[in-house]
């Protein structure tokens, strides 16, 4: 009896996680679609400012990592100089130094994550998810392996994003990353999104 009301409640687990992950894909398919179309005259205007404040292309494309430890290319306005390391922002000794002239606004603004939609857009991202790791990033690719969450794919704002964004650590980033492994669902996601868009109103944890 206890056995049949177990795999009864265990298959409708499945059936109601492939709802909310069908769900996703199609509003991270619609939503980055209309963004783009929406934005496109911003984000060309930005692109633009960014060629003629610095030396060097608007775009900065870096290896991330991604579904299943997969390498992508993941897009992100310029807001530093082409000289500087490719490493995590908070490993640089001074990393102010290697700002361009509008990349403090547009990181403090979350402007430079807009070419990001395009990722979204081909599959790569997901508007919601932990954050992709740079392909140098082994302690947090590793952590994340160890949890599970790296069968998610990565997001362009998540759970850790609006717990602490730049201030947390990584074992404390590792484990928001697998509470949403684990508390999933379509209405997390809306949830996430809002609270990032007040986060990014506020300008908070944002440490450079």
């Amino acid at each position: 009896m206890w056995s049949s009301q177990y795999i009864r409640f265990k298959n409708q687990l499945g059936r109601n996680d492939t709802k909310d992950k069908d769900m996703k894909k199609i509003f991270d398919l619609l939503l980055s679609l209309c963004l783009i179309i929406v934005l496109s005259v911003p984000i060309f205007i930005i692109a633009v400012l960014v060629r003629l404040t610095s030396r060097g292309p608007a775009l900065y494309w870096s290896d991330r990592v991604g579904l299943g430890n997969k390498i992508f290319k993941m897009p992100k306005f310029r807001t530093m100089r082409i000289d500087t390391p490719a490493v995590a922002t908070h490993l640089l000794k001074e990393p102010d130094v290697y700002l361009t002239p509008i990349g403090h606004f547009m990181r403090k603004t979350s402007l430079d994550e807009l070419p990001q939609l395009w990722s979204v857009l081909r599959g790569d991202m997901s508007f919601v998810g932990p954050r992709p790791a740079l392909f140098n990033q082994e302690d947090l690719v590793a952590l994340r392996t160890e949890k599970g969450v790296h069968q998610l794919i990565p997001g362009i704002t998540g759970w850790g994003q609006i717990n602490g964004r730049d201030d947390i650590l990584i074992p404390k980033k590792v484990e928001y990353d697998a509470y949403y492994l684990n508390n999933r669902s379509f209405i997390f996601d809306l949830k996430i999104l809002l609270l990032t868009i007040l986060k990014v109103i506020r300008a908070e944890n944002v440490s450079h």
